[in-house]
């Protein structure tokens, strides 16, 4: 049996309740067979994959907090720090109530691929609660933030792990998280990113990840003689990462006709009007049937569906395995030519591969939405030298890092025979360097 596989095996039967967690290893191992492969017996003998796929730390702790009927309330919080080989741990924290264990290392072991594919110096974490932000006041939501960062406080720090936003986990609640870190600890640091403008936030920040995925989408279009502009697009996802991908994709001259919300979905033939999006989901905090009653040419459709509509590209910006084998059929009958991943892991692998053997252009998530991560660590610079920087100079930066990552990832892939194949790609390159610490960091 070869190293990969015996590490696999072995990642099932210590985690046996963690489904999403399997699914990621497997995706990432199976794409760095070749590089095993060459040096297995180096690698098995220091027990690298071992290593590797094994968190160097993971927290399980209580959350009580008194909701405004004075009923207290318990959940769960978690916060995996995996790698830090090549920095401080880096990673979002996400509230939903599908949060658990297996989900925490999923995000965090894609995390350390994604941040080293940056190029910056940071590893890989991820944490969050199973707490549901939805419906509740904001003075329910600082009391939930203050009774997590009490437990949190202890195991972060500006050069240890710097945790971020995520899904519901807006500029609202780090405020919360940040204001009771500083409390706690007494220390004034760069220790959240996606702070606000007024204490240590980054201009660009919010749109990050939304405009970073168009940047590399464009990169991958333009390298095969296809142009944006004029395309028809598609996106899932109504909240920060779709919203800010739409409009940056209509500023570079595309069409975008969906977005889609936990209830339901919209299309928007005449492309949709990001100013009204932003108005409902950013500071009304309605659902999508609120944009389909201001704007009449707008259809809403309960449930999912954004991907049986036509289009050129295809951007899942929701959550995990939304695209399923059957959407990707829809999509690829439909006539798509590309599917970057704006959400972790939001393309199913069945339909992944299938997509792929179609010869769709795929990018993977690790790549395709670093550029949240990308800026995090540019507001890290900014916070430890006491500066802002401008939203130009900012944008600049994304826009470079973004178009860089596309041709490591282009330039891994043709190294190991697996032109195209940009999870590989992206796999082999975010892991060849995080190797390279390890192996001269010795057995740690």
């Amino acid at each position: 049996m070869s190293y990969v596989d015996e590490v696999l095996e072995e990642v099932v039967r210590e985690n046996p309740h963690e489904p999403e967690f399997h699914q990621a290893v497997k995706e990432v191992l199976d794409s760095l067979r070749p590089v095993i492969e060459k040096n297995e017996a180096v690698y098995r003998r220091d027990a690298l994959l071992e290593r590797l796929v094994n968190p160097e730390r993971q927290i399980k702790f209580r959350v009580p907090w008194i909701d405004d009927q004075g009923q207290v309330h318990v959940n769960t919080g978690y916060r995996v720090q995996f790698n830090s080989a090549i920095g401080p741990y880096k990673g979002g924290l996400r509230l939903h109530p599908s949060v658990n264990l297996s989900i925490i290392k999923f995000l965090g072991f894609e995390q350390i691929f994604k941040n080293s594919l940056t190029g910056l110096p940071i590893g890989g974490g991820k944490g969050g609660s199973d707490f549901d932000p939805k419906g509740k006041s904001d003075r329910e939501i600082m009391a939930f933030c203050q009774s997590f960062m009490s437990e949190l406080c202890k195991y972060i720090g500006a050069d240890t792990d710097i945790p971020a936003g995520d899904i519901g986990t807006g500029a609202r609640e780090i405020g919360y998280l940040f204001g009771e870190y500083k409390k706690l600890r007494g220390l004034f640091e760069g220790v959240l990113t996606g702070k606000g403008l007024s204490f240590g936030g980054s201009l660009a920040r919010t749109e990050a990840t939304g405009y970073g995925l168009l940047y590399i989408t464009e990169e991958m279009l333009k390298c095969h003689g296809i142009p944006l502009a004029g395309k028809t697009i598609a996106v899932s996802g109504s909240g920060n990462v779709a919203t800010y991908a739409i409009e940056k994709a209509q500023q570079l001259g595309a069409k975008v006709v969906t977005c889609s919300d936990s209830s339901g979905w919209i299309y928007d033939p005449d492309g949709i009007d990001v100013a009204l999006l932003k108005e409902v989901k950013e500071r009304k905090r309605q659902r999508l049937t609120a944009y389909a009653a201001a704007r009449p040419q707008a259809v809403y459709h309960e449930g999912k569906g954004v991907w049986s509509t036509p289009c050129d590209v295809a951007l899942p910006c929701a959550t995990q395995n939304e695209l399923t084998l059957a959407d990707a059929e829809q999509l690829v009958a439909n006539g798509v030519l590309a599917v970057s991943e704006g959400a972790n892991m939001p393309t199913t692998a069945d339909a992944t591969v299938y997509l792929q053997e179609q010869g769709i252009l795929f990018l993977p998530g690790k790549a395709a939405n670093a550029g949240g991560v990308a800026t995090s660590a540019l507001e890290m610079s900014q916070n430890s030298e006491r500066l802002r920087w401008s939203f130009q100079e900012v944008d600049a930066q994304l826009k470079a890092i973004m178009v860089d990552l596309y041709h490591h990832i282009d330039d891994a892939a043709k190294r190991y025979d697996r032109e195209g194949n940009y999870v590989d790609g992206a796999n082999i390159a975010g892991f060849e360097k995080v190797l390279d610490a390890m192996m001269m960091q010795g057995i740690v």
